[in-house]
């Protein structure tokens, strides 16, 4: 017979709502790769849009379902209007005004920068797809990328263990000026999922409640 007793998880259960396919994809590659601290379980959500990241933030965070909730998405180009909006909109609905600065993981110009991190010490101009495919095809061998499923799914196969501590070296030199092209503090997202404590989470709430 079935046990009625309830299960209890006592792993840190992190949500990442993503803006999109391609962060979603690689989120769930380095998920795959186990690179995060067995303390953590981390759960995807891909949000099909940066319009629909802070709803689904909101809903998240109320359901109550997680330690904690970050959005990883893209800054795209000046004047970042979606991006801002998206800060506004969480800040707001913590009552905080720099509450999105303990959750918003960014990219600038966009989440290829930190892909591509992994093959080579790249520095994107544009979010462009067209304008970034002959660097891509340089370093991945795909050829006119336009981010389809099959594409995604070859790019994600240049994705390993050992190009991930390649990645952060390099991440971790970028600026943390979300206004600045080549900057992302996805560094901050990786030392928190391979911390052994999840004592930072504390420091985020406190920031959140401020």
């Amino acid at each position: 017979m079935k046990s009625e007793l309830p299960v209890f998880n006592d792993r840190t259960n992190i949500c990442i709502i993503c803006e999109g396919p391609e962060e979603y994809d690689y989120l769930n590659k380095l998920n795959s790769l186990g690179v995060w601290n067995d303390i953590y379980n981390v759960s995807l959500d891909n949000a099909n849009g940066n319009g629909n990241i802070a709803a689904r933030y909101q809903d998240r965070f109320q359901n109550g379902s997680y330690d904690m909730i970050f959005v990883f998405c893209d800054t795209d180009r000046k004047p970042f209007e979606q991006y801002e909006d998206i800060k506004r909109k969480i800040n707001e609905f913590h009552g905080v005004d720099n509450a999105s600065e303990a959750v918003i993981i960014y990219s600038n110009p966009c989440t290829m920068q930190i892909i591509l991190q992994h093959l080579d010490d790249v520095a994107l101009k544009s979010p462009a797809k067209r304008v970034n495919a002959p660097l891509i095809k340089a370093l991945t061998g795909i050829d006119n990328y336009k981010a389809r499923k099959d594409q995604r799914q070859q790019l994600m196969t240049h994705i390993t263990t050992a190009s991930f501590y390649d990645m952060l070296e390099r991440v971790n030199r970028m600026s943390n000026n979300d206004s600045e092209l080549g900057s992302s503090n996805f560094g901050k997202l990786v030392t928190y999922l391979t911390s052994e404590s999840d004592s930072w989470i504390r420091e985020i709430e406190s920031q959140l409640e401020e």
